[in-house]
């Protein structure tokens, strides 16, 4: 059994007052111009944080720091909370599936061999994202397995092709399904019949999160598995006609299609037989499509038919539930988190979000474990979030997310708060800039109903943010400049940056200032440095603290 004690520290002792502990949900430190949004918001409140000597610094969210391939790749909301709750750079989904193509590796389990069982009489139908974003997908890991198939005798292949938009620029989907049909025109010489077969934008069409609309994701299963929507004889022309509609149409937000033969028949409906692969490593909004396969008791909507196919997940989207059931390649395994160990210690926590990043201050915080450690010590709260568009009310929930962790600060019934506030991200995602202005401003407001919350209960508190979003939004050409579009306006932004973060330390029982001599600091020493704000030694296989020594 693994020991879990934490030792007291040697020179800070247990406070007595609350620590809370917030994430600025997407809330970057940009170039500080027009477009960044974060720049641009009145935030008195997280400015005054930040102007505070010895008490703020910059943190690293992106890249290598999260666990991420390379410093190319954007930090995003999973990874970033896996780091903050570990206090450990872990290997993350993308960099585990490129060592398991590159090896073989995925290939050789057991959740591919019972995919390759139906190639000889079935179609591999792959759906996921196309994106090079690098946060849910990657175009070239789909091109991957489609070689890998090929390599192992498949015959035909259909892509349900979910559009980005928004970890990518908008008109990118044109691009991207090129790319696929011009696999598919290379391997009709070898005799494998590869199409694209249905479609749709990836905020209307089956990647839905947190059951926050359930209809996203039965629009997926119709056009996927049921081939309903609207026909189309090519994805191109798909594309070409969905995007030409009066007001135009972004990638992200695209109606379900179809592709039909030259008798108006779907070219790809999943059927008794076939095999199904759920390409997407980040496993928030590819859950609920996955418990769409494998459920015997689903009831979220009206199925019409379940297909007997043999469905595996890129990855395992959650191991507690087991969903889905087969996998490709096995998720990180994130053992011993911060709020394992605070559990442990019987330190009583409380966890609050909206709907829309809720599993990432419980889910992915806990090291993607759905379930509380101790249920005597913590207590999790979801707040409903609204129905997207999000520019539309850009205050989201944050008053109402602010309100509950405060009454949990003043109520002395929690050593730990923990909240997440989501709308830099959400809104940001929008690429309304005006919106996402408003976004920050209603979210520091928010910040300081906390703070002040804190304060008069004698506590501490951390503040910073999981990732860059809301710090830029305008498209950038190589020397920054912002791009123009066809109609002359800025081109908007509604993908994650490679900007650092806040990291800003403050309150009346704290007695510490932040190091310098890191080279590199990042989100994984967040968690060290909460542990020895709490008084204890933080575990040896943890990032430093960003305390200075004393």
């Amino acid at each position: 059994m693994t020991d879990l004690t934490l030792a007291l520290h040697s020179s800070r002792p247990r406070p007595t007052g609350p620590l809370l502990e917030v994430v600025l949900d997407g809330v970057g430190l940009g170039v500080g111009d027009a477009f960044d949004a974060v720049a641009q918001a009145q935030m008195p409140n997280l400015r005054r944080l930040m102007a505070r000597e010895g008490r703020f610094m910059q943190l690293k969210a992106h890249g290598t720091a999260v666990g991420l391939p390379s410093d190319d790749d954007m930090g995003n909301s999973e990874v970033g909370h896996n780091a903050l709750g570990s206090g450990k750079i872990v290997m993350q989904g993308a960099s585990l599936v490129d060592s398991a193509l590159q090896t073989g590796s995925l290939f050789a389990g057991d959740g591919w061999r019972q995919i390759e069982a139906r190639f000889a009489t079935g179609t591999l139908h792959i759906i996921g994202l196309l994106s090079d974003g690098g946060v849910h997908s990657r175009l070239d890991q789909i091109i991957g397995l489609i070689d890998g198939a090929v390599h192992r005798n498949v015959k035909r292949v259909r892509v349900h092709a979910l559009l980005d938009g928004r970890d990518v620029a908008d008109g990118t989907s044109f691009g991207f399904v090129a790319e696929v049909m011009a696999k598919a025109e290379r391997l009709q010489t070898r005799g494998v019949d590869l199409q694209v077969a249905s479609g749709g934008g990836r905020m209307f069409v089956t990647m839905d999160r947190y059951e926050s609309d359930w209809s996203i994701v039965e629009r997926g299963w119709r056009a996927h598995v049921l081939g309903e929507g609207q026909r189309f004889r090519s994805a191109e022309e798909a594309l070409t006609s969905l995007k030409s509609v009066p007001g135009g149409c972004s990638d992200q937000h695209l109606p379900p299609f179809v592709i039909v033969d030259h008798t108006d028949t779907p070219v790809g409906t999943i059927e008794d037989g076939d095999a199904v692969i759920f390409a997407n490593f980040r496993g928030d909004r590819a859950i609920q499509i996955s418990r769409a396969f494998d459920d015997d008791s689903f009831d979220a909507f009206d199925r019409v038919r379940r297909p007997d196919v043999v469905y595996a997940g890129m990855m395992q989207y959650d191991g507690d539930l087991h969903i889905p059931q087969r996998y490709l390649v096995a998720p990180p395994t994130i053992a011993r988190t911060s709020g394992e160990y605070l559990a442990a210690m019987k330190v009583r926590s409380f966890a609050v979000s909206e709907t829309q990043k809720y599993g990432h201050v419980t889910y992915f915080w806990n090291g993607n474990r759905s379930n509380k450690f101790d249920e005597q010590v913590e207590t999790w709260l979801e707040v409903p979030s609204n129905l997207p568009p999000f520019d539309e009310k850009p205050a989201m929930k944050c008053h109402e997310v602010a309100a509950a962790a405060a009454e949990a600060l003043r109520s002395g019934d929690y050593d730990v708060v923990r909240v997440n506030l989501a709308n830099g991200d959400m809104v940001g995602h929008t690429g309304n800039l005006a919106a996402t202005i408003a976004s920050c401003e209603q979210a520091d407001i928010a910040l300081g109903v906390m703070l002040q919350a804190c304060v008069d209960r004698g506590g501490f508190y951390v503040v910073t943010a999981d990732h860059g979003n809301a710090d830029d939004m305008a498209q950038r050409d190589k020397k920054g400049a912002p791009l123009i579009d066809k109609n002359g306006n800025v081109a908007p932004k509604t993908s994650h940056t490679l900007a650092p973060v806040p990291f800003c330390i403050g309150g009346p029982a704290i007695d510490a200032t932040l190091r310098i001599d890191l080279v590199t600091p990042g989100l994984a020493n967040v968690a060290a440095t909460v542990l020895e704000l709490l008084g204890f030694q933080s575990p040896a296989d943890f990032q430093p603290s960003l305390l200075q020594p004393g």
